[in-house]
């Protein structure tokens, strides 16, 4: 067997196994539409041979000012056989190629709510996260995935808080204060792999790059000036989003982010939303409460498999 990066003399194939689309995210629309911007690249997306013919297939999507890819949008497979072997090293090669130091791949399922009792799910996922957990990326993560749409209603902007812009250096320093005691699986495996400083950086960083204003961040203070953490709209490849919100250790359990969560909405709604997602992990419990009593709906589970922290 060969393992190889993609050559645009394999098209055709690559475009008749993304038919069969399964659970993946990856479909033929959407490759064609993502090498065009850069989010899908030759270099990215990994197929096995064997006597010459296509018998697997690995699609990563990337950030398109990113040099490397940050998750697997798709494994497909030609054959009858066992596909466990061939998926793990396909995801294996892609691994060897990340820098030193860069932020962790990941393998994303998006999935119904409800996929545990529904058997095709269940058959479609059991392979791909054993081949994804036999190449390393062995932790899953379950988040829950929310929309916000206009006839759920505009949450009411908070009347106890004041919302103010800030330069990058006081967006920092407040990533860094939240980063202390979150309930977010992504945040914790960062701070396990860089520290707290790197692991605000890095957000800052990731943040800063998505197509979302930066004009739309605030921080946000209360009736005695007290900075009680920070409500960041922003944007994603597929519409507005609730980038980031959170609230300092020292101002948890007043149910601020309910009023940070209001603001985002808000903000993004003066600017032409008709649709938001976010995402929470399923045992962060009191940001899921949050975005329930502030309208928001959830429609699907996302499933994310990645390193262990140890």
């Amino acid at each position: 067997m060969n393992i190889r990066t993609l050559v645009e003399a394999d098209l055709d194939t690559i475009i008749a196994l993304l038919g069969n689309q399964s659970i993946n995210t990856a479909t033929v629309d959407r490759f064609k539409q993502y090498l065009e911007t850069g989010a899908y690249r030759h270099e990215w997306t990994w197929v096995a041979e064997r006597d010459g013919a296509i018998i697997a297939l690995a699609v990563w999507w990337g950030m398109e000012q990113f040099d490397h890819p940050l998750s697997i949008d798709g494994l497909y497979l030609a054959t009858d056989e066992d596909p466990v072997p061939v998926w793990t090293e396909l995801i294996r090669h892609t691994l060897a190629t990340f820098p030193a130091g860069a932020e962790q791949p990941e393998y994303h399922i998006f999935l119904p709510n409800g996929w545990r009792d529904q058997p095709e799910i269940v058959a479609a996922q059991e392979p791909r996260l054993a081949a994804a957990a036999a190449a390393g990326l062995s932790e899953t993560t379950e988040r829950l995935r929310y929309e916000w749409r206009p006839e759920y209603g505009l949450p009411a902007r908070s009347t106890r808080l004041r919302f103010e812009p800030a330069d990058d250096e006081a967006f920092l320093d407040v990533f860094r204060r939240v980063i202390q005691g979150s309930l977010d699986a992504a945040t914790a495996r960062a701070v396990a792999r860089v520290g707290v400083d790197g692991a605000a950086k890095e957000d800052l960083e990731i943040y800063l790059s998505m197509p979302g204003e930066r004009s739309w961040w605030r921080l946000a203070y209360d009736a005695a000036g007290a900075l009680v953490g920070f409500a960041l709209p922003s944007a994603n490849n597929g519409g507005p989003v609730v980038g980031y919100l959170g609230v300092l250790a020292e101002h948890r359990g007043k149910g601020y982010s309910d009023d940070l969560l209001a603001e985002i909405t808000q903000l993004l709604v003066e600017t032409g939303a008709e649709q938001i997602r976010a995402d929470t992990d399923l045992t962060n419990k009191p940001m899921a409460a949050s975005f329930e009593r502030q309208g928001y709906r959830n429609f699907a589970v996302r499933l994310v498999a990645t390193h262990p922290l140890n």
